[in-house]
């Protein structure tokens, strides 16, 4: 097996050079062995407390590997609770409706195609990255296997849990949303599947581009590229829509595309929804990533909410909004996490919160965002740079004037102006982002640092 598909925060190659069923085998029954050996908490003797949750999305190698990966939690010991073809945030349901030691579902989210992979959930649906446990399951399974006698095999089961996750999903949105035109791209992924099943009686009206699961895709499932959205921006002003909304290809992340066609960047949308959930839970702590605008700590704290900065990664984010009991984080990547969805992200939910702040106000999604596009940015962009340690320092040493800190890269601060420059985890690349007072501001400080820096490149 390639030691290489273990990432930073998931398991993913292409298939099958890189990850196949012998692998899929492996990581099943070496996550087993690890989730049981840190079960605390619960009664082992209870239903499903030795279980381990599995699900896949729609790519054509998803079935088989899943079902390998079965047979290998089965082979530990465990039992396996299968429940289908869903979208990612479901195994994170799944895990605290059915009370599971851990869940696993195989997808390479918005990777192309001949890519899959695993993204490893722990109890209540706790992230399990690099650090908080995936490098002891590449342990294990790089060893032997861990196989028990052929009594103590653990049992495989199946599990539909299509009503209790519509109803879970449901209860987010208001019972007053007014019928709204809503565009939505699901790029042939598994938003393709779940959309109609928990939205075909909300009350709006829905154009449906891309449902099809034929394990190819009209456009990567990478709702973060700006030519991933062509389609979707022509079909809203054909149309006359209200929204437009693209997921990725599991459906723990979305876009949203405002009525004019233009694009609402994410951390505007962590803005947005900060004011809704501060209009509910005043004084309540939003967590959001450092690369978003100022204008997210702004507006939390104009309307008298904690805001909390952090760095980039749904392991960090999950972690703090537990441990400050936030009721809603933001990253820039579009995870949306809430405190009533057990600290997770969901692309379900946040559209069932976006529904509710349309129908709060008569105003357009352009209307509504306006105010808060305040500052001139950057995006993120990527630079090829073969010393990424001594490229930091020298940021560091040229903006030494401005005030600095090092939670995830270096940010620094000016008045007028500010940027993030961290490393990649697993490429020779720098990502930048920059924020400015006005487009001028930002042109020259880009400048500035491209002297340094280079041109960016696509990724």
């Amino acid at each position: 097996m390639n030691p290489a598909i273990f990432k930073a925060y998931d398991v993913r190659g292409l298939y099958p050079d890189q990850i196949d069923e012998d692998a899929a085998w492996r990581i099943g029954n070496a996550t087993a062995c690890y989730l049981w050996s840190k079960l605390q908490g619960y009664d082992r003797g209870q239903a499903h407390s030795r279980a381990v949750v599995v699900g896949h999305d729609m790519r054509t190698h998803s079935p088989g590997l899943a079902k390998q990966l079965m047979d290998g939690i089965t082979a530990a010991g465990a039992d396996a609770v299968f429940i289908g073809m869903i979208d990612t945030p479901q195994i994170y349901f799944a895990i605290n409706h059915l009370g599971c030691c851990g869940g696993i579902q195989i997808t390479a989210s918005h990777n192309p195609a001949q890519y899959n992979g695993c993204k490893i959930s722990g109890q209540k649906a706790v992230p399990i990255g690099q650090t908080t446990g995936l490098d002891d399951i590449k342990r294990i399974a790089m060893g032997e296997p861990q196989q028990v006698p052929a009594g103590e095999v653990g049992k495989m089961t199946e599990v539909d849990l299509a009503r209790p996750y519509r109803e879970h999903v449901l209860s987010f949105l208001a019972s007053n949303t007014r019928k709204l035109k809503v565009v939505i791209d699901a790029s042939n992924g598994m938003a393709g599947k779940w959309i109609p099943i928990l939205y075909n009686e909300a009350g709006i009206e829905i154009t449906m581009l891309n449902f099809e699961h034929d394990g190819t895709f009209v456009h990567d499932p990478n709702p973060l590229v700006e030519s991933n959205l062509v389609q979707l921006k022509a079909t809203i002003k054909e149309q006359g829509a209200d929204l437009g909304v693209c997921f990725d290809g599991d459906a723990d992340r979305l876009i949203v595309v405002d009525e004019q066609g233009q694009t609402v960047s994410c951390d505007i949308m962590t803005a947005l929804l900060a004011q809704y959930f501060l209009r509910s839970h005043p004084g309540s702590m939003i967590v959001y990533d450092l690369r978003s605008s100022r204008i997210v700590k702004e507006e939390i704290e104009r309307l008298g909410g904690q805001a909390r900065r952090e760095r980039v990664g749904h392991a960090f984010m999950k972690k703090t909004l537990k441990e400050t009991n936030a009721v809603f984080g933001g990253e820039l990547s579009g995870h949306f996490y809430y405190r009533d969805n057990y600290y997770a992200d969901s692309g379900m939910i946040t559209l069932a919160h976006l529904l509710n702040v349309m129908s709060e106000t008569n105003k357009s999604m352009s209307e509504l965002v306006a105010p808060l596009r305040k500052y001139a940015v950057s995006g993120e962009m990527n630079f090829e740079v073969p010393d990424k340690q001594a490229m930091m320092s020298q940021l560091a040493s040229k903006y030494k004037h401005g005030k600095a800190d090092e939670l995830d890269g270096i940010t620094i601060q000016f008045p007028d102006w500010w940027f993030n420059c961290r490393p990649s985890n697993t490429e020779p690349l720098l990502r930048l982002n920059v924020e400015a007072q006005d487009e001028s501001n930002l042109q020259t400080r880009l400048g500035d640092l491209k002297a340094l820096l280079g041109e960016p490149v696509d990724h």
